[in-house]
């Protein structure tokens, strides 16, 4: 069909921009749900040049899963939106396949035209159980619960800002077809800082930054990281469950530029062996009528009794949780001391080796930044269990808990045999999906070469929760 012929809408960077920020502000403003349901259902019936709805959901590893409905039958069908849930690994058997999703419209963005095609809108979604209560492997929903009752009984707000390293490599589906090329291609070696104006990574984040910012991210800073062909992309930070949201729409976003470009974007934690890896830096704070509880200018590196006694918490519980913050066999590789890697369960303002820094702060900007975070990470569940056993979590009577020498797992079997062991973990996430996500790894990881050796294998590529597809998957 002709372009001439269709009436879809296809709105400017800045008119984007200025939607989403709105849309962010009555977000972090908690308007109530019913009033931003009632709007975007008259945005909806109103804005003609709508064709359909886009609604987002991760399933228990953190995947991204994306339904288009047709407008005018989600206007009328949003609170029976139903969807096979035994086609989703982790979710439901197939005799109890059905699930429904509901639709969280604070959540709701506008998106470049140019790269999610017109007439689109966003919005993410909620899975809902055959009972009508949330689904308990919607970690999303289990984030938002928790996030949501500390508000009401505390007061408390959640708050969190991820630094996302990635690689830019040559081709698209670099990924997928890793198994036959056994290699990826950097797109530029400039290094740190470096990347000349003009070039593919610099013109890759330029663009990404450009998208990003018409989806209200607010921006503050990119670059090409230590790596070969390497990108980071900083922004905001945000309220715990926003935040989440935006790194799956961050590495969305990310992976539509690469492929426009004719390249991949990679979020593997350590994708080429000899050079730094991607790390997802997780900065966190909880703050209290705008106060944030973490600074304390007379404290011990200017952090707040608080933010001590949730380190300590984190740093007690870092073996049991260590699996849900490093998710695959590939995570372990990037858990190398040779660089920069923070494999040591320890806390510390300088060493970059340790699990957990205290980054240099303010009134507002103090914050606990937990540094073992792999990117392929479920953001969700990233989020939910340091927040969790930071504020609920045991401490240990371990002898100077902050500097012990203790180390994270080197192999992904280590990790699951901690993250199985732990009665923390059971009381995370419940028996029935902690052994839904512990037969998920490691079913993946025996797929893979047991021992890591010295160069990446492509099981771990293939089989990786972020790469592989069912027909992948059912060739093995």
């Amino acid at each position: 069909m002709s372009n001439e012929l269709r009436n879809f809408l296809a709105l400017s960077y800045e008119e984007l921009e200025e939607l989403n920020l709105e849309a962010k502000e009555q977000r972090k403003n908690r308007v109530a749900a019913h009033k931003i349901q009632e709007a975007r259902l008259k945005y909806l019936t109103d804005e003609k040049r709508i064709k359909a709805v886009t609604l987002l959901f991760s399933d228990l590893e953190g995947r991204l899963h994306m339904l288009d409905y047709d407008k005018k039958f989600l206007i009328n069908s949003y609170d029976n939106l139903t969807f096979d849930g035994s086609s989703i690994r982790g979710f439901t058997a197939q005799r109890e396949s059905d699930l429904r999703l509901g639709i969280d419209w604070s959540a709701f963005y506008w998106a470049p035209a140019d790269f999610f095609g017109s007439g689109k809108v966003l919005v993410f979604g909620e899975v809902i159980d055959k009972n009508g209560g949330p689904y308990s492997a919607d970690i999303r929903g289990v984030l938002k619960t928790f996030a949501g009752k500390l508000n009401k009984d505390e007061g408390y707000t959640l708050n969190a800002a991820n630094e996302i390293e990635g690689f830019l490599f040559q081709g698209v589906d670099a990924e997928q077809n890793y198994h036959e090329t056994g290699k990826f291609e950097y797109v530029n070696t400039g290094g740190y800082y470096h990347s000349l104006p003009g070039d593919p990574l610099r013109t890759f984040i330029d663009t990404t930054a450009e998208v990003q910012r018409a989806m209200g991210f607010q921006n503050e800073k990119d670059h090409p990281e230590v790596a070969p062909s390497q990108f980071e992309i900083n922004y905001g930070y945000g309220e715990v469950v926003a935040a989440a949201d935006q790194i799956q729409l961050y590495k969305l976003i990310c992976r539509q530029v690469a492929t426009n470009m004719g390249m991949t974007a990679s979020f593997l934690p350590k994708p080429v062996v000899g050079v730094n890896g991607n790390g997802m830096h997780t900065n966190v704070s909880i703050s209290k009528n705008g106060k944030n509880l973490f600074w304390d200018p007379k404290g011990e590196e200017k952090l707040s009794k608080l933010g001590w006694s949730f380190i300590d918490r984190i740093l007690t519980h870092g073996n049991d949780v260590c699996l849900l913050l490093n998710a695959s066999v590939n995570a372990y590789r990037r858990l190398d001391p040779h660089f920069e890697a923070p494999n040591q369960i320890k806390a510390s303002a300088v060493d970059r080796g340790s699990m957990i820094r205290i980054p240099i702060g303010n009134d507002k900007s103090m914050r606990v930044e937990v540094r073992s975070v792999g990117p392929d990470a479920n953001p969700y569940l990233v989020l939910y269990s340091i927040f969790k056993t930071g504020i609920d979590g045991d401490t240990s009577k371990i002898k100077n808990l902050r500097q012990a020498e203790r180390y994270l797992p080197d192999n992904v079997y280590t990790a699951l045999e901690h993250f199985e062991k732990a009665d923390w973990t059971t009381s995370l996430l419940g028996a029935d999906v902690k052994a839904r996500y512990a037969e998920l790894k490691r079913t993946a990881a025996d797929r893979c070469a047991r021992a890591l050796g010295t160069f990446v294998k492509a099981p771990e590529v293939q089989y990786h929760h972020e790469v592989y597809n069912q027909f992948i998957w059912n060739l093995f």
